[in-house]
């Protein structure tokens, strides 16, 4: 096998980039039974794809013309890539990208035994039949050429990565957020619950009105039908919509906690059995969750909706990707997607 110059190695990990972006959008387009593009990348490529194919190529040089070992430390060397690969992005973004939790012989649902397995014959593949043609194709490049191509294509990979981690850590933040706020609504509920049974208030009539696990189920059927009445509308379109409406929703609670807890304060003065100085805990621990309900509803006001697209798109590209850690959330994010 031909030792290659820096510059024809970078040249390689693009060109099976972009093989490994084909592949992937044709198969899950397939199943999907609509066009997906694939990846965490704008461009069309699979980093993942580019480096599993450099480093068999690496490994294999030596021991090309035995095949058994073509395929063993072919699938050693891919079977370690993709698991820390899996690892690391889940540990940086707090979304696994792939997922084989399901299949046998799985270690942390990073590999498995079937894909090892299915690496090994590739590399056999690519080692005797994909990359002969392809390597002959590339020592027909003028060396004049390979440097300058090889950094443009770097640096235009180099900016692609940079957006794609910006919108992973968006999608990570907003799942962060989204999740804490959740709870955050249901504790300022919670509590605001227990301060309107202070001030002898409708309880039951409160409870319906602030009760976050109704309002978000009526949010995903209200999604639903506005799916089917603008099926045609843009997705952007559809998408600051739903997100609006999300918003109005978690705002709407907010009020109705906010305006329970004010009542409670202007009823505390009638409670019975309430000294002075109990009194005025009572009115510091309201006035405290009243300015945290005021700041929460700022919050939620100033989230740009700019964020979802770049989030969501994420989503689109990965259609098996799951976030075991935000399950509600990724449900939600998830039904946004789906509304196409």
């Amino acid at each position: 096998m031909h030792v290659y110059t820096s510059g024809q190695w970078v040249l390689l990990f693009f060109f099976y980039c972009f093989c490994g972006w084909v592949w992937e959008c044709c198969y899950v387009s397939a199943r999907q039974r609509h066009w997906v593009n694939r990846g965490f990348l704008h461009g069309p490529l699979l980093p993942i794809y580019g480096t599993g194919a450099v480093i068999i190529l690496l490994v294999t040089i030596p021991v090309e013309d035995d095949l058994r070992l073509v395929y063993l430390f072919g699938m050693v060397a891919a079977t370690v890539l993709e698991y820390v690969t899996g690892a690391v992005m889940e540990r940086l973004f707090r979304v696994r990208y792939w997922d084989y939790s399901n299949q046998k012989w799985n270690l942390n649902g990073y590999i498995c035994l079937s894909s090892s397995i299915a690496w090994g014959f590739f590399s056999i593949l690519m080692v005797r039949f994909i990359h002969p043609p392809i390597a002959r194709l590339l020592l027909r490049v003028p060396a004049w050429c390979v440097d300058p191509l090889a950094l443009a294509l770097t640096a235009s990979f180099t900016v692609d990565v940079v957006r794609s981690v910006q919108a992973a850590l968006d999608l990570r933040e907003i799942l962060t957020k989204l999740a804490e706020e959740n709870e955050a609504l249901r504790r300022l509920a919670k509590r605001a619950e227990v301060y309107a049974a202070f001030a002898n208030d409708d309880l039951q009539r409160f409870r319906e009105r602030t009760e976050v696990e109704k309002r978000l189920l009526q949010q995903r059927i209200d999604m639903e039908l506005k799916e089917q009445r603008q099926a045609r509308a843009e997705r952007k379109a559809q998408v600051e919509a739903m997100v609006q409406r999300r918003t109005a929703a978690k705002l709407d609670v907010l009020e109705t906690v906010a305006e329970a807890l004010i009542t409670c304060r202007k009823h505390l003065d009638s409670l019975p059995n309430m000294t002075p100085e109990k009194l005025e805990i009572r009115r510091v621990e309201l006035d405290e969750i009243i300015r945290h309900v005021q700041e929460r509803q700022a919050v939620i006001r100033s989230r740009p909706a700019n964020a979802y697209h770049r989030s969501l798109r994420i989503l689109r590209a990965n259609p098996s990707a799951t976030a075991k850690e935000f399950q509600e959330v990724w449900e939600t994010l998830r039904n946004l997607v789906e509304q196409k």
